[in-house]
C-alpha cells in the first residue's frame, strides 16, 4: 500500500526561448493547464502542486487547481535545476506536516502528457519495488555522432549489420515528461535517477517537449486531433463511451486449445495501440463478452480495460453499465461482430462491426470497419474517431429501447 503521492510541476517565468512559454494559450489553454489537469486527475496522485517565481504562473495554477509554493529567486535562475525546486517544495510542505511516500516531476512543457501516463509511472515504480521511475516511449531509430576526425560513428548499433526492427533489443527514449521518486531517497541523493529505476512505456504520440517556437505549432494541430469536433448538426462526432464485444473483435474469433484443454487466442499489437489512443482520448471502455474464459480477462487486464465476461444477456449489462456511468444510449458506440451483439448494436447509438463480421452483424452495423477481427479492427475504429469519420450524420435511427 502506498502512502501520499505528491505531483510537483516546476515552472519559471523567465523563458527565453518562448517568453511566457508556460502560460502561453495552446489548444485554447495556458500550457500550463494540461499538466495541472493530468496530475489532478491521476488516480494515484494525493496532491499537486505548482513550484514558481512568477504571480501570472501562481495565478493561472491556482485558477485550474494546483496549490502553489513560491519558488525563492536563488532557485529560479537560468541554471536552477528541478531537483532543487522539488527539494525546496518538501520542506515548505514540511512545515504543514505533509510528507508524502513519493514525489512525482510533472514537467508542464509537455501538454499531450495524459493521467494514465502518471498513474502508470507511478505503478511502474511501486510493482517493480524500484526506487525511481521515468515516462519513455520506443525508440526505434539509429543514432549517429562524430569523431574528433569528423567521421560518421555509429551510437547504438553496429554500421556493418543492418538489423531489422524486430531484431534489434529495444530502447527507449525520456519523454521528458514524468518522474518518480521515493522521497527518503530523494531527499538523501537530490537527483531524480538513484538506486533501482524502471520504466514505464507510454503511447509514443504523447511524447511532445514544447523547446522552440515551432513547437508550438505542433502542439496546436496534435491536441486539436484529440478535440472533440462538431457535425452540422450539433453531434459530436466521438462516442462519450465504446463497448466492445472480445471474440471477434479483440480476437481473430478462432481459438487454440492444447493437449491439457488450455485455450488461448490470438489478437494484435494493433489493437493494442487502438485501445491506447482512444484511452488518451479520455473515452470510457468496456468489454462485454459472452464466453467466461480467463483468456479474456487476462487480455483485457494487459489492455487495462474492465470487463465483464460470461455474460448471456449482453444488453441487460450494456443498459446497466450506461446507467451506472450516466450515459445515454445515444453516447454509445457497441462493437460487436455476431448475431448475439444485434441487439446491443441497434441499443447503443451507434454501432460498429469488423469486416468478417457475421452478416447479421454487418447488417446492424452503422460503420463496417476496414479490417478482420482480431487482425487491426479496433486500430481502425480509433483511426476513424481520430480522423473525425464516424457516420453520425447518415446515422438517423433511434436506440431501440
Amino acid at each position: 500500500m502506498i502512502g501520499q503521492v505528491l505531483a510537483v510541476i516546476p515552472a519559471r517565468g523567465g523563458s527565453k526561448g518562448i517568453p511566457g512559454k508556460n502560460i502561453r494559450e495552446v489548444g485554447g489553454k495556458p500550457l500550463i493547464a494540461y499538466a495541472i489537469e493530468a496530475a489532478r486527475t491521476a488516480q494515484r496522485v494525493s496532491r499537486v502542486v505548482v513550484s514558481t517565481d512568477d504571480h501570472e504562473i501562481a495565478a493561472v495554477a491556482r485558477r485550474y487547481g494546483a496549490d502553489v509554493i513560491e519558488r525563492p529567486e536563488k532557485l529560479s535562475g537560468d541554471l536552477a535545476k528541478s531537483e532543487d525546486a522539488l527539494v525546496h517544495a518538501l520542506d515548505v510542505l514540511a512545515l504543514e506536516g505533509y510528507v508524502p511516500e513519493v514525489i512525482l516531476l510533472v514537467q508542464c512543457t509537455s501538454p499531450l502528457t495524459t493521467s494514465e501516463d502518471i498513474d502508470g509511472t507511478v505503478a511502474a515504480l511501486i510493482d517493480g519495488q524500484a526506487d525511481t521511475a521515468v515516462a519513455v516511449a520506443a525508440f526505434h531509430y539509429f543514432l549517429w555522432s562524430r569523431d574528433s576526425q569528423g567521421e560518421a560513428e555509429p551510437v547504438n548499433h553496429d554500421k556493418s549489420v543492418r538489423l531489422m526492427r524486430q531484431e534489434r533489443r529495444p530502447e527507449f527514449i525520456e519523454t521528458g515528461a514524468v518522474y518518480a521518486m521515493r522521497v527518503p531517497g530523494f531527499r538523501e541523493n537530490r537527483h531524480r535517477f538513484f538506486g533501482k529505476t524502471v520504466l514505464h512505456e507510454t503511447p509514443a504520440e504523447n511524447r511532445l517537449e514544447i523547446d522552440e517556437p515551432e513547437d508550438l505549432v505542433l502542439a496546436e494541430q496534435l491536441l486539436a486531433l484529440r478535440a472533440p469536433r462538431i457535425d452540422q448538426g450539433g453531434q459530436s462526432d466521438r462516442p462519450k463511451a465504446i463497448v466492445f464485444d472480445f471474440d471477434g473483435v479483440m480476437t481473430d474469433d478462432r481459438v487454440f486449445v492444447d493437449q491439457d484443454g488450455r485455450e488461448s487466442v490470438a489478437c494484435s499489437r494493433r489493437d493494442g495501440m487502438g485501445i491506447e489512443i482512444l484511452r488518451s482520448l479520455g473515452i470510457p471502455m468496456v468489454v462485454i463478452s459472452k464466453e467466461k474464459n480467463a483468456v479474456v480477462a487476462a487480455r483485457c487486464r494487459k489492455l487495462k480495460l474492465e470487463v465483464h465476461h460470461g455474460i448471456d444477456n449482453k444488453l441487460e449489462l450494456l443498459k446497466s453499465w450506461l446507467s451506472e456511468q450516466a450515459f445515454e444510449p445515444g453516447d454509445c458506440l457497441y462493437v460487436g461482430n455476431d448475431i448475439n451483439d444485434v441487439e446491443c448494436m441497434r441499443y447503443a447509438g451507434l454501432s460498429a462491426a469488423p469486416r468478417d463480421a457475421h452478416p447479421a452483424a454487418l447488417d446492424a452495423a452503422d460503420l463496417v470497419l476496414d479490417a478482420d477481427g482480431g487482425r487491426g479492427a479496433v486500430r481502425a475504429l480509433s483511426d476513424a474517431i481520430i480522423a473525425g469519420s464516424l457516420p453520425y450524420a447518415t446515422s438517423a435511427r433511434a436506440p431501440v429501447a
